[in-house]
């Protein structure tokens, strides 16, 4: 594996930079008055596409240098492979395998009914520890899936690396750990509020009813429905 200097590792200045770094290429948009509609129907004045990142060289080579980072000092040599979820993980992991010097496979979200109806594309052996790769993650659902994959195909899976965890639902790192799986991430929505408020990136108003919600994302969807 390559070398990856992890002895000065400040998660603080990591978590402030990714977050100015998302707020600077417009990955982050904050709307209370027009709230954005989830995949899961429900409404939140915040939103983040996190795909923006692989458009922009530079800000893209820091957080993939500050993940492999974050990834090296938890799992040290013992790493075998990483494994992006499909399909907003597969570039992630590509860039993180490449600092890391290791294999790289793909995960599907479901078997793709023809040929060996595979799950993983690329070279996974029995045994091996396999790191999965992902932008981001809201309540680690899709995680589990993608988890169950690389174990049914023989490997061992210890952990999931995200740039960008919502953290505002409780009980998604102890529902992780349930299932043996630690999540690693560069930043957090509390973590972009704070940088926004210090960047002056939205007005006062706008940032704290994002504040608002983050702090009870279930109460603010019940009032605005």
């Amino acid at each position: 594996m390559s070398e990856i200097d992890t002895s000065n590792l400040d998660m603080g200045a990591i978590a402030r930079r990714t977050a100015r770094g998302l707020l600077d290429i417009k990955a982050v948009s904050f709307n209370a008055d027009e709230p954005f509609t989830h995949a899961s129907g429900k409404k939140a004045p915040t939103y983040v596409d996190c795909r923006r990142i692989i458009s922009f060289p530079g800000v893209r080579a820091q957080m993939m240098d500050d993940l492999a980072a974050v990834i090296r000092a938890h799992y040290g040599d013992r790493l075998d492979g990483v494994a992006g979820g499909e399909t907003a993980g597969i570039p992630f992991a590509a860039f993180v395998a490449e600092r890391l010097g290791c294999p790289m496979t793909y995960v599907r979200k479901k078997p793709k009914g023809y040929g060996k109806n595979a799950r993983i594309e690329g070279q996974m052996s029995e045994g091996d520890e396999i790191l999965l790769v992902e932008d981001l993650t809201t309540d680690g659902g899709s995680k589990l899936s993608f988890v169950e994959a690389i174990r049914t195909a023989g490997a061992r899976c210890s952990a999931t690396a995200v740039v960008f965890f919502y953290d505002i639902l409780p009980g998604v790192r102890d529902t992780l750990r349930a299932e043996g799986i630690d999540l690693l991430n560069l930043c957090t929505w509390w973590d972009v509020l704070a940088e926004a408020r210090a960047g002056g990136d939205f007005d006062g108003a706008t940032l704290d009813a994002v504040e608002e919600f983050l702090n009870d994302p279930t109460g603010w969807q019940a009032a605005h429905p």
